[in-house]
């Protein structure tokens, strides 16, 4: 019962000899549980500090339901997202109003925690079931190497917080099976309700409690039947929730690759194949596995099905026996692979057949098999030889341990996530998109938009491909080969709104405004709640002239997402235009919190509080601006001119100096400097700075005047 702990030692008066035992028995156990919870730690210590990942983004970072303090209350009356898992958002929601964007740590630490958690509940289900080696379950659901995804990526809380309350639910039911209390069965249905409200693949969890009834009994009893009826309307009713999200969100109308019914059947046995392999011998894993063509399937595709039934059948013959233990870990296996073998449709096929994040719960029935082989082992090992017996293991933990640690170092940041999958699958589209997004974004165009063509290479008709290779272009200046890959997504997928957005980018940069605010609009029409297409569409139309419409954008991209910084700079912008410059500033001075580093920022907020009077702190902000950005040149025109008013001559002389160097042709900052010079009585100097201010642009009619009156004075008083 203790797990095979070492006997306590016996000394000291008999009648302590029990409270001996139970102190040893507790110390034994406080040791067990924490060579799990260490092991675990320094499997996943990697991915502590590591970045954003793939769909963080959309789960996090994005959530407009995370963001609003009332939100908590949307979450679960009318969540965004493709998923109904109101108590897993309501965690993240909580885990926003913590740590916000400004650290993953937070977030990683929360997941790594839950899943040790559910290490040590697999410990005690495996216990509760009789098995010797229990301890050792949970240690190898710790470090298997399965697991890691599910732990390393923040979007995957939904397995680790699931698990949990799932074991919890298990073992109440456990309790109920023994004792047949009502506490504990309704303690068994309240916690597999909120494993299915954090996530609906633990829907199975009826079958396997008639599995267990067979397993315990030898036949499912009508009373059994009908103690699980609670538990199937559960399931019933939020797996139908699910299906609902996931085609009328996700999958929509659009067609998956998934072919007829044969070809998905093919497909579910390559996968349960595919899975037992990978939890059997867990190496070359990788984040997006290469897909297998089954449309049409070929008819060795169904050998896995064979096999399987001809292993389901010897396994029934020897159920009299071993048989009997065995069928209960390979159908909790089965039973709860079942959801994710792709006989229904899941978003997740657009990308692959199978992931590791699929195996998480299912891991735990082979893991249970093999604890229950190692025990048998055991026990039928002479006396002398289970030393060797027990290093194996050990030595397999390490292995496994080492093969996790390593694999969750993948997962610290986006570029080392998706250089490793490219290099051990070419074929996957959606690394080779998201690789070149983080290359992009890094500054490395070039190798960014060779991987774009890669991925169109691979699927010429992929329409994000196409839409994300014309927004690069676009960005680096190459409108018309931009445009042509924008148009070409419309015409593959005319819904698609990030097509239609980033030709509005494309038309607002070539300066064609109403064919831009056309674009912004139909994009908005497809996705209503995209903060980046109202701020757009806002500059463009501020740049039309509709000032009051570019606020409206604004402000509507601002309740979308509150702390927008370009949002809330555009929307200044538009203020100051109307004449607000009191709300502008508010909303410069937003920005500026939001993003200290940014030095236009602080130059338009510096600009409007010199037209508001605020002379000290509009001089504050240029500085900053300047401090950030060194050959900000209109920074240092506009520095000048607000310490030429102060009569601080010689330093406005010396910025409207650096102006022009930054900017030889920068006619305003060499009138300015002439100015300055006039009142510094430099005629001459004045004179030269007024004529090259003239060359330059020949229409500044004051400066004109200023020169003739600068030339005179310069003359003398004779002339």
């Amino acid at each position: 019962p203790w797990d095979g702990m070492p006997t306590p030692p016996k000394n000291g008066p008999a009648g302590l000899s029990q409270t001996v035992q139970a102190l040893w028995h507790r110390r034994f156990l406080l040791l067990q549980a924490s060579v799990i919870v260490l092991a675990g730690w320094w499997v996943f210590s990697p991915a502590i500090h590591g970045g954003w990942l793939w769909d963080d983004q959309a789960e996090i970072l994005q959530n407009p339901d995370l963001r609003d303090p009332s939100g908590i209350w949307k979450i679960w009356v009318d969540p965004a997202g493709y998923d109904y898992l109101p108590l897993k958002t309501t965690v993240q929601w909580a885990q926003w109003q913590l740590w916000r964007d400004s650290s993953t740590a937070g977030y990683h630490l929360t997941s790594v925690g839950l899943h040790l958690l559910g290490a040590l509940l697999v410990w005690r289900l495996l216990r509760k079931l009789g098995l010797r080696l229990a301890w050792l379950g949970g240690l190898l659901f710790a470090v298997h190497p399965v697991v890691v995804e599910s732990v390393a990526w923040i979007a995957e809380l939904k397995n680790t917080l699931s698990l949990p309350p799932l074991l919890l639910a298990m073992c109440a039911w456990l309790d109920y099976d023994e004792r047949r209390q009502w506490p504990d069965y309704l303690r068994a249905l309240l916690l597999f309700l909120v494993a299915m409200l954090c996530k609906s693949s633990v829907v199975m969890l009826p079958v396997i409690l008639l599995l267990h009834a067979w397993w315990k009994r030898g036949r499912i009893a009508w009373r059994d039947v009908r103690a699980s009826a609670a538990f199937f309307a559960v399931s019933l009713v939020l797996g139908l929730v699910t299906v609902w999200f996931q085609h009328q969100r996700s999958i929509g109308s659009g067609d998956l690759p998934v072919g007829g019914i044969m070809s998905r059947l093919a497909g579910a046995g390559l996968a349960v194949s595919f899975y037992f392999s990978k939890c059997v011998l867990p190496v070359r894993l990788l984040p997006i596995y290469p897909r297998w063509v089954v449309d049409p399937p070929s008819p060795l595709q169904f050998l896995p099905w064979l096999v399987l039934g001809a292993v389901l059948v010897w396994l029934w013959s020897r159920r009299a026996t071993w048989g009997r233990h065995a069928l209960l870990g390979a159908g909790f296996f089965l039973v709860n692979l079942a959801p994710v073998l792709g006989l229904i449709k899941m978003s997740y096929q657009y990308i692959s057949w199978v992931a590791d994040h699929f195996a998480y719960l299912p891991l735990i029935g082979v893991i249970g098999l093999a604890v229950a082989g190692a025990g048998a082992m055991v026990d039928r090992l002479e006396q002398s030889r289970r030393a060797y017996a027990f290093g194996t293991i050990a030595v397999v933990c390490v292995l496994l341990a080492i093969q996790s640690h390593r694999y969750a170092g993948i997962f610290r940041h986006e570029e080392a996530l998706w250089t490793y999958t490219v290099q051990h699958n070419p074929q996957a589209l959606v690394a080779r998109n998201n690789l070149a997004k983080v290359l992009v974004d890094a500054g490395r165009v070039p190798e960014g938009i060779a991987h774009y063509e890669a991925a169109l290479r691979i699927d010429p008709r992929n329409p994000a491909a196409h839409a994300n290779l014309g927004n690069v272009l676009i960005q680096s200046g190459r409108l018309a080969e931009g445009i042509a890959q924008e148009e070409a997504v419309v015409r593959l997928k005319p819904d698609y709104a990030n097509a239609h957005s980033n030709l509005g980018n494309a038309y607002l940069q070539s300066g064609r405004l109403a064919e831009a605010i056309a674009h912004y609009e139909q994009a908005l029409r497809m996705d209503p709640n995209n903060p980046v297409t109202h701020t757009n569409l806002g500059i463009a139309l501020f740049q039309s002239g509709r000032v009051p419409e570019a606020i409206a954008q604004h402000e509507q991209a601002l309740r979308l997402q509150p702390d927008f910084a370009d949002a809330h700079l555009n929307l200044g912008n538009a203020l100051a235009r109307a004449g607000r410059e009191a709300e502008a500033i508010q909303h410069y001075q937003e920005a500026v919190r939001i993003r200290p580093d940014d030095a236009g920022t602080h130059y338009n907020l510096a600009y409007t509080l010199a037209l508001a009077g605020r002379v000290a702190e509009a001089r504050g902000h240029y500085e900053e601006a300047l401090r950030i950005k060194p050959d900000f040149a209109e920074a240092h025109n506009n520095l000048g001119s607000l310490l030429s008013g102060m009569d601080r001559l010689p330093e406005a002389i010396e910025h409207f100096a650096k102006a022009c160097r930054i900017r030889p042709g920068y006619a305003e900052a060499q009138a300015n400097w002439g100015n300055a010079l006039f009142r510094a009585g430099r005629m001459a100097e004045a004179v030269d700075h007024y004529e090259t201010a003239l060359r330059i642009n020949p229409g500044l009619i004051e400066v004109r005047q200023n020169l003739e009156s600068a030339r005179r004075q310069a003359a003398g008083p004779g002339e």
